[in-house]
């Protein structure tokens, strides 16, 4: 029987195991009994948190303060550039946080915004990488992150509030598209660092939403940089993705285009305006790392086995298919959720195993 971390591996390179994998992000499962059955039955757990390369910044000082309100915790950041000071406050949210001020505030911010991009520095850690990798062992895969997409970085990445992008996008593009091309330069330093890593597959950004991107722009400013980092990740042999987890007709067509090996998180209908067959249909050559509809954990048992089932029965080919968990659960519903979805995936290698010789 291959193990867990092999039957992603196997899809992923646009095969097939004995079942199609199940998998789901390392800060969404606690360590606990039920995560220990689960990891025996073949669920693999992706660790996003292990770097391939460190990142500073030698002229920008930091400094914090965190404080309390009730029982909500803050964080108020200071970043200190020769040309200005921004500041951002957050507030912890269990697995993630939330920004509820980013650095930039008005177009005074846009000369210490751009030395705070291109200050940043990068050195291979590849040795942290693979240690933790034999660490973890073979129900684990780690995957490194190259950052958001240069002009995604700027709507979602923490530096520009999403409206006010948009309204700076039409009072200062020329000033958005100078910060835009500092993170150009910035991205194409990584590429060959991330590329020659350990890792066998890495994401570049993700969680694009069309109805503020509009697809024009999509091929202008992001579909570039998916094929730019794609040449260099193939000549070094590995696979590029991107986390699509937001409606994706309007771009999907661009999306098949690109170079792109894998499209990840994609959320199938009702969550979003795409079924799984008609993504299998637009993108037939990529790899589809799914994200099992949110708000179908919420069903019964039954209900979520049989949803599972019916997924993967959809398709034609279990090829280049795989299952995951990459949005957060209900606290009271993940272990019998996502035991129903391996109960599924299994029914279907079991029902159809003419499919997955």
């Amino acid at each position: 029987m291959t193990s867990a971390r092999q039957r992603v591996e196997a899809a992923l390179r646009g095969g097939h195991s004995e079942c199609v994998p199940f998998s789901i992000y390392e800060s969404m499962i606690p360590q606990c009994v039920d995560e220990r059955k689960m990891r025996n039955r073949g669920l693999c757990i992706v660790d996003r948190s292990v770097p391939v390369v460190r990142t500073h910044r030698p002229n920008v000082k930091a400094r914090q303060e965190v404080y309390w309100e009730g029982s909500r915790q803050f964080t108020r950041t200071w970043y200190e550039t020769p040309v200005g000071t921004l500041t951002s406050l957050s507030e912890a949210g269990g697995f993630t946080s939330w920004l509820h001020e980013k650095p930039f505030k008005s177009p005074d911010d846009y000369r210490a915004l751009r030395f705070f991009i291109e200050d940043e520095q990068y050195e291979p850690c590849y040795d942290i990488f693979q240690r933790r990798q034999e660490e973890l062992g073979n129900d684990f895969i780690l995957r490194p992150n190259l950052g958001l997409e240069p002009m995604q970085l700027l709507i979602t990445g923490g530096l520009i509030d999403m409206e006010e992008y948009c309204v700076q996008w039409f009072e200062n593009r020329d000033e958005i598209l100078k910060l835009y091309e500092a993170v150009v330069a910035q991205r194409r330093k990584l590429y060959p660092l991330v590329a020659a890593s350990p890792a066998g597959h890495t994401n570049y950004g993700g969680n694009v939403v069309p109805d503020i991107v509009g697809l024009e722009n999509f091929k202008k400013y992001w579909v570039p940089h998916y094929n730019e980092a794609a040449e260099v990740f193939h000549r070094h042999g590995k696979l590029l993705g991107c986390h699509f987890d937001d409606d994706c007709k309007l771009l999907s067509g661009a999306i098949a285009e690109c170079d792109l090996d894998y499209v990840e998180a994609f959320t199938p209908a009702p969550d979003s305006d795409m079924t799984l067959a008609q993504a299998r249909e637009v993108w037939p050559n990529k790899v589809l790392w799914l994200n099992f509809p949110s708000s179908q954990h919420l069903c019964s048992d039954e209900q979520v086995r049989k949803i599972a089932f019916d997924l993967v029965d959809s398709l034609a080919s279990v090829d280049g298919l795989l299952v995951g968990v990459t949005e957060n659960m209900p606290p009271e519903r993940w272990r019998n959720s996502c035991t129903s979805i391996m109960d599924g995936l299994e029914d279907h290698a079991k029902a159809h195993p003419e499919r997955y010789r």
